[in-house]
């Protein structure tokens, strides 16, 4: 079959609501700062009420959701499978996509209302979410479209999928196709909250994986060990391919028989919501169309600098213009890793 789908992910569908908050306002709603929570469709209602006289933004997301739109907007033929609820969130989600460009497959089901991940941001920049999946957690794997991802170069699969059963026998049942079919298997971890609590249903993509995701908490947490060099290296061990990011002090990048360290770029820290979705966005974008990990590295540390230098996590610059940088300092010799 016809490769022509550079990538596919499959993910959760949320509507990120984002706000900034004090401290004292997130200490007083005892959610544990920095991390992800799952909360049931009621507890989010309560949430979302208690700010509702706010000011915030709104746009379409979750994890896989973000990395495939920045993958789009760099130029990349994409598409994303997930469940949405048949409600006003639904349908704004589905003409956020078809405004991006990006063939969204998705079921509107009535019995669940659309995900919703509610960001709150302190003033320290830090990135605090509560997440209700509805609808997407009944995305099981009868859902999956085999065709879709036969299409597909990659599959780029979220770790927050392992948190519901459907959702982790849909994510097994489409590494079964991608293996029958030559489809490359990226994977994020997502959050070390998934390696704490879903390691097992991880493990067995981890396993298949040929390129895998992850920050150095991420990468600690599921080695066991202490620092990101360390984690970076025993990872290799196992997979193909490995970006292990961190922060202000770059990433650590393993692509075939190449290891490099690849630097940061000079970020003005506003928000951090999105910072390794767009990283990984920038990334698959490099290596899928020009096979060098000098290329994807550079593209993925410079969008995310980029975007945690704003609110949110869809990134308000011209991903053209990026893109065409990153190309022009390659080309002129001006990309430096170690």
């Amino acid at each position: 079959m016809e490769k022509d789908i550079q990538l596919t992910g499959l993910g959760n569908a949320l509507v990120d609501l984002q706000y900034e908050v004090q401290d004292h306002e997130l200490a007083d709603l005892e959610f544990e700062k920095g991390a992800m929570t799952l909360v049931d469709i009621v507890k989010q209602k309560e949430v979302i009420a208690k700010f509702a006289d706010r000011m915030h933004h709104k746009c379409s997301g979750g994890s896989a959701a973000n990395t495939i739109i920045a993958f789009a907007a760099f130029g990349g033929k994409a598409a994303y499978k997930t469940h949405l609820g048949a409600d006003e969130l639904g349908d704004y989600y589905f003409k956020e996509f078809e405004d991006l460009g990006i063939h969204l497959h998705s079921e509107q089901i009535d019995t669940d209302p659309t995900g919703t991940s509610f960001v709150m941001i302190t003033p320290d920049s830090e990135r605090t979410m509560v997440t209700s999946l509805g609808a997407s957690a009944k995305h099981g794997k009868e859902h999956i479209d085999d065709e879709i991802i036969a299409r597909s170069k990659w599959l780029y699969v979220e770790g927050y999928k392992f948190s519901e059963r459907d959702s982790t026998e849909a994510v097994h049942h489409a590494i079964n196709i991608c293996k029958e079919n030559n489809t490359k298997i990226a994977l994020s971890f997502s959050d070390k909250f998934i390696i704490d609590v879903f390691r097992d249903n991880l493990e067995y993509v981890a396993k298949n994986a040929d390129l895998i995701f992850c920050n150095e908490a991420e990468a600690c947490a599921y080695t066991g060990l202490s620092s990101a060099k360390e984690a970076f290296d025993k990872l290799c061990e196992t997979t193909p391919n490995v970006a292990v990011t961190m922060g202000n002090k770059g990433s650590l990048v393993k692509w075939g028989d190449q290891k490099l360290e690849m630097p940061s770029y000079e970020a003005n820290l506003i928000d951090t919501t999105g910072a390794g979705d767009m990283y990984a966005g920038g990334f698959l974008y490099g290596i899928i169309n020009s096979d060098d990990p000098h290329i994807a590295g550079h593209l993925g540390s410079y969008s995310a600098a980029l975007v945690v230098s704003q609110f949110g996590a869809r990134l308000n610059k011209d991903h053209g213009e990026i893109r065409d940088k990153i190309l022009d300092d390659h080309k002129n010799g001006k990309l430096r890793s170690n």
